[in-house]
């Protein structure tokens, strides 16, 4: 709890350094993947605290959009949702921990299971509690982390079909795409495998059985899929929401993140000075510095030093050193109206120019979830929509 107060703080503690998520970005490149999934629906996932932006900012932003479902990867998260009354289903994708089954179904949480191990696990626990459970069946096709081995349905299906009707619901199957990102040929080939899985289990076709297969990028390469006497699957987007990109020649998504942190201090360097632990940089010519109120104690990578760069005044300035705990320094020189409180843009847009998520990442040598799930506690996030907070 404590740690969604301080991503919710009200906008005066822009004092140090912050994050500005814009809502309307986050609802515009919701409902751009929910067209791409045609009639399917949208599960949002929120897992990691809203990808680092906040839980409680993205439900407010996307309850209004009717998800079919929401998506979580610990049951510490889907009761947060709970929490903040949602009442739609919430499916917990992550395998549960022994000690996290009761929990799930007091919350009324959807378990995704990957064994029959867990499988059997969740059917006592909910005889024990003398309520009904929902589940859903991962598919393994190849991501090889989770979920039942797609070969070998033909031992693990009869079984799962057996308990459905217990104290337990089978009310979903499912699959993860591996690299929808980078090799839209591996989509197709996953899909058929899901497919004959499905067609050789025969599971559940009650009205409220579901199947989704695709992510942010599987939706927006391929579209729409299918399946006979299914109805239309399910989409999961993730980093699209956030405003990362999904993959290569995919449609950009509308920018939700803007990290700004305050000029804290000014100096003019003689040539020789050095900058930063290690010395890593010397002024070479008389240089103008300021430093910035933020680092990577903030969740800022350290890659970025010397490598990195920074928006102020509208312009593009190098960061110069190695990025220390809770300061980092640009060369501003030859840049005018720069002052002690100045606001510096790390990633977002500052006149003409603009420093995305995905730019960062490659710097870092990093994707962009990382980057977004990164930042720390230390920065408020300041949820914004239609310009005011």
């Amino acid at each position: 709890m404590a740690r969604s107060s301080e991503r919710t703080r009200p906008p005066e503690r822009r004092t140090r350094a912050w994050i500005e998520v814009q809502a309307g970005a986050v609802r515009r490149n919701y409902r751009r993947v929910r067209k791409a999934a045609g009639e399917g629906g949208v599960i949002p996932m929120v897992k990691a605290d809203g990808y680092g932006l906040g839980t409680d900012g993205v439900v407010a932003a996307l309850e209004p959009e009717g998800p079919s479902a929401w998506g979580v990867a610990s049951v510490e998260e889907g009761r947060r949702l709970r929490a903040l009354g949602v009442t739609r289903p919430i499916l917990v994708f992550a395998p549960l921990p022994p000690g996290s089954y009761a929990d799930a179904i007091e919350s009324d949480l959807t378990a995704c299971l990957s064994s029959l191990d867990a499988l059997q696990r969740l059917d006592e626990t909910a005889a024990r509690a003398g309520r009904c459970a929902r589940f859903h069946v991962e598919v393994d096709t190849g991501m090889g982390r989770a979920g039942f081995d797609w070969r070998r349905a033909a031992e693990w299906g009869p079984l799962v079909a057996a308990r459905h009707r217990t104290q337990l619901r089978w009310s979903g199957c499912y699959t993860h795409l591996h690299s929808a990102d980078e090799d839209p040929r591996t989509i197709d080939v996953q899909w058929q495998r899901f497919v004959d899985v499905l067609r050789g289990l025969s599971p559940p076709r009650e009205e409220d059985f579901v199947v989704h297969i695709q992510n942010s990028a599987g939706a927006l390469r391929a579209g729409p899929l299918a399946v006979a006497g299914y109805r239309a699957p399910l989409v999961r987007p993730g980093i699209f929401l956030y405003g990362g990109s999904a993959g290569p020649a995919l449609p950009e998504p509308d920018a939700v993140a803007t990290v700004r942190a305050r000029v804290v201090h000014l100096r003019d360097a003689p040539p020789g000075s050095t900058q930063g632990y290690g010395a890593t940089y010397t002024a070479r010519e008389w240089e103008r510095w300021a430093t910035l109120a933020i680092g990577y104690g903030d969740g800022l990578p350290r890659a970025l030093g010397n490598r990195g760069s920074t928006l102020l005044c509208g312009c593009r300035v190098p960061i110069i050193g190695r990025i220390s705990m809770d300061m980092t320094a640009v060369n501003i020189s030859g840049l005018d109206g720069v002052q002690p409180g100045s606001v510096a843009t790390l990633i977002g847009a500052d006149g003409g120019e603009r420093i995305t998520i995905d730019e960062v990442a490659g710097l870092a040598g990093t994707i962009s979830y990382e980057i977004l799930t990164g930042f720390t506690t230390r920065l408020p996030r300041i949820w914004m929509d239609d310009g005011g907070a």
